[in-house]
Order: C-alpha cells, then structure tokens, then sequence
C-alpha cells in the first residue's frame, strides 16, 4: 500500500495526482473567502475545477494500479483504444441527453403558472 501511493505521487502518472490534488483540495479551500462563496462566476468556475479533480481521481486510481500491477512483466504505460475514447465522449452525450429530458419533462416553471400569467388565461378576455 505504501508503494502504490509513493508510486501514484511520484512515479509515472505524477502529474495527473498532483492536479488531482489541487483541483479537490486546494481550490475548494478558496470557499473559506465569503467574497469568494457569494461570486457566482467565481463559484462556477471553483466547480469546473472540483469536475476536472474528479476525472482526474478516478484517472489516477484506475492508470497507476494498471501501470505498475504485482507482476513486473505487465508494467506499462496506458494508452487509450478507440473504444476508450468513444466511451469517453459517449458520457458527455448520454449525460447532455438526459439533461435536455430532464428539462423537458420537468421544467424550472410550472406550466400551469406560466399559463395563469397569460392574457388569454383571462376568464373575461380582457375586459371587466
């Protein structure tokens, strides 16, 4: 255990850690400003972060234990196949397919409000 984690800071994949590291630790530690927290952009831009960390962690567990594996014939570098990419990709898509659903049948506004406010809602068309 102690290997693999000198191994996931240090050894090939170092770089992909250590970004790992700043994107879920360090940025998020910016939230302790309340003229950090109450910036909307700023805030949105802290969770792009945080998403990239988090890519990043699972890049890590899953490329430096298949790098370095308990038998030293089968260490490698990773390099990824057409159909990792694919999926890779695959995930925006399905992830932007249910989003646009979720829009659809679950709307931010009530239709039935949205038609109360209407002028041809009006029982009277108008006039009193």
């Amino acid at each position: 255990e102690g290997f693999a984690f000198i191994n996931r800071a240090f050894g090939n994949y170092w770089w992909s850690y250590w970004i790992m590291v700043s994107c879920n630790v360090i940025c998020p530690q910016l939230f302790w400003f309340k003229k950090i927290r109450q910036n909307t952009p700023l805030v949105w831009i802290i969770s792009i972060f945080v998403n990239v960390g988090m890519w990043f962690e699972r890049f890590v567990i899953a490329n430096t234990t298949l790098s370095r594996d308990f038998m030293p014939s089968s260490w490698g570098y990773y390099s990824p196949t057409f159909v990792d990419i694919f999926t890779f990709f695959g995930t925006f898509g399905f992830f932007s397919v249910l989003f646009l659903l979720f829009l659809r049948f679950l709307p931010l506004m009530p239709m039935a409000e949205v038609k109360m406010v209407m002028p041809q809602a009006d029982p009277h068309g108008g006039k009193h």
